[in-house]
C-alpha cells in the first residue's frame, strides 16, 4: 500500500470518528455500504474516484484536502500585515482550511462602513479597544476582553471607537470570502 492510500485512508477514518459516525451513519450518507466502508479504512479495498467522491462529500471535506501530501512539517503560522482602508489584518490560518482566523487592527473612523450582508457566520473577540457592530438596526459596543457572534445574512459593519482597536476574528469559508483583505 502506498504512503498516500494509507494517508487517505487514516484521513477517512479519522474525519468519520471526528464527526462521530458510525460506519451505518457514513454508509446512510455516502449510498455505500458500511462493509465497503470498512473494507476501504483497513486496506481491503483499493480506494477509486466511484467511492472517494460520495465519501468526501458524506464527510463534508473534498477529495483535494484527503489526496494532499502532509504538509504539516512546519505548523507555525508567520503573518504578514496587510494594510487596506483603515486596517491592518494578519491571518492566522493556513488557506486550506475550512475555518478562517485573523487578527485585525482597527483604526478609528467618523465614517459609518457600509453593513454587508453574505452567508455565512462570523465571530470576533475585542483583544484591545472598543469595538463598534452595527447590526442591521442595532448598534452595539463590546468592549475588550468580550465577544460577538452573529449570522451575516442579517446587515453588518464595525468600527473602533475611542482609539485603534485589536479584534480576533473567526469566520467560515463563505465569510472569509468577504472579509479578506489581499
Amino acid at each position: 500500500m502506498s504512503e498516500i492510500e494509507q494517508t487517505v485512508r487514516t484521513r477517512l477514518r479519522g474525519l468519520r470518528r471526528a464527526q462521530a459516525l458510525s460506519l451505518d451513519d457514513l454508509a446512510e450518507r455516502s449510498h455505500l455500504s458500511p462493509s465497503t466502508i470498512s473494507r476501504i479504512e483497513t486496506g481491503k479495498r483499493a480506494i477509486s474516484l466511484d467511492v472517494l467522491l460520495p465519501l468526501a462529500r458524506a464527510l463534508r471535506t473534498d477529495v483535494e484536502t484527503l489526496l494532499a501530501e502532509d504538509i504539516d512539517e512546519d505548523v507555525v503560522i508567520r503573518p504578514t500585515p496587510t494594510r487596506e482602508d483603515g486596517r491592518t489584518t494578519w491571518m492566522l490560518t493556513k488557506a486550506t482550511g475550512t475555518t478562517t482566523a485573523m487578527k485585525v487592527r482597527l483604526e478609528p473612523s467618523t465614517r459609518r462602513p457600509e453593513q454587508q450582508v453574505h452567508p455565512g457566520h462570523d465571530w470576533f473577540f475585542v483583544l484591545e479597544g472598543r469595538v463598534q457592530l452595527f447590526l442591521g438596526e442595532r448598534t452595539i459596543i463590546v468592549e475588550s476582553g468580550e465577544a460577538a457572534e452573529f449570522e451575516t445574512m442579517t446587515p453588518h459593519s464595525f468600527i473602533a471607537v475611542g482609539g485603534p482597536a485589536e479584534v480576533i476574528m473567526i469566520f467560515d469559508r463563505d465569510g472569509h470570502r468577504v472579509h479578506r483583505h489581499d
